[in-house]
């Protein structure tokens, strides 16, 4: 039998991350709810921007990021601590983030949380390629890099009950790079953030790279990708139409920090 198509939503205002993260608990939520009733629960496609936001990893404590939390504080961006693998990281505008809300177990076998990852870094691997003319760098570590010093796409997941949740997100404008100037990011002591931008030195618009990014994931999950018509989703479409009228409504937000 044929999987059902993942829908796929672009939120055209960058989304409080707080407010982003309880959508994907509701949707995870709603997701199990559904599949133990009738099994007709959605695959899900989240793509968007994030207001500046730093966030940390479930391998982190509150502890071991308060001087952390402390110092970004005053450079603007709020500050997370999630459930995703991972370290600290930044997100908000100029880059893409995906967050996949996926039921892995629809895959005969059951598709793994190592597969998972790695076709998700294929994924931005191939956006790059065929998009923008760029080989990404080999390494050692999950991510994708432009060389071995300067990384562009980071990947952290969770995965609950064969559901998932987080995912990727890549610097398509020179727009994040100072604010992760302000941290050791993912741990890696000796990188720095680039972007697609600083790849090509090329003007981009990030809502062009939407449809393509969606096109690609469809072809590595080998799914057919469907846009999402909130109006006839039901509860999901509720959910998701309540979040982007939330964001429209939160105003401006900071512009990234600058140094003498």
């Amino acid at each position: 039998m044929a999987l059902p198509p993942i829908l796929f939503h672009h939120f055209a205002t960058p989304l409080p991350y707080r407010q982003t993260l309880r959508l994907q608990e509701s949707i995870h939520a709603l997701q199990l709810q559904q599949r133990r009733a009738s099994g007709s629960h959605r695959d899900i496609l989240l793509l968007l921007q994030h207001r500046p936001v730093y966030t940390g990893g479930r391998r982190q404590t509150d502890s071991e990021v308060a001087l952390d939390r402390a110092r970004l504080a005053d450079v603007g961006a709020d500050f997370v601590l999630t459930q995703r693998g991972g370290q600290l990281t930044y997100h908000g505008p100029g880059q893409i983030v995906g967050y996949p809300l996926l039921d892995l177990s629809r895959t005969a076998p059951a598709m793994g949380i190592r597969e998972y990852i790695c076709r998700m870094q294929k994924v931005l691997t191939l956006h790059l390629r065929e998009a923008h003319g760029i080989v990404p760098a080999e390494s050692e570590h999950t991510g994708v890099f432009l060389d071995a010093a300067t990384k562009v796409g980071s990947i952290g997941v969770q995965v609950r009950h064969r559901l998932t949740s987080h995912g990727f997100a890549f610097n398509v404008t020179r727009e994040p790079h100072a604010w992760f100037d302000e941290i050791v990011a993912c741990g890696l002591e000796d990188v720095r953030a680039g972007s697609i931008e600083s790849a090509t030195a090329a003007t981009l618009a990030l809502e062009a790279e939407i449809p393509g990014v969606a096109e690609r994931f469809g072809r590595v999950y080998e799914r057919d990708m469907e846009s999402l018509d909130a109006s006839k989703e039901g509860e999901l479409g509720e959910l998701i139409s309540a979040l982007e009228a939330e964001a429209e409504k939160a105003g401006p937000w900071h512009t990234a920090p600058s140094h003498p």
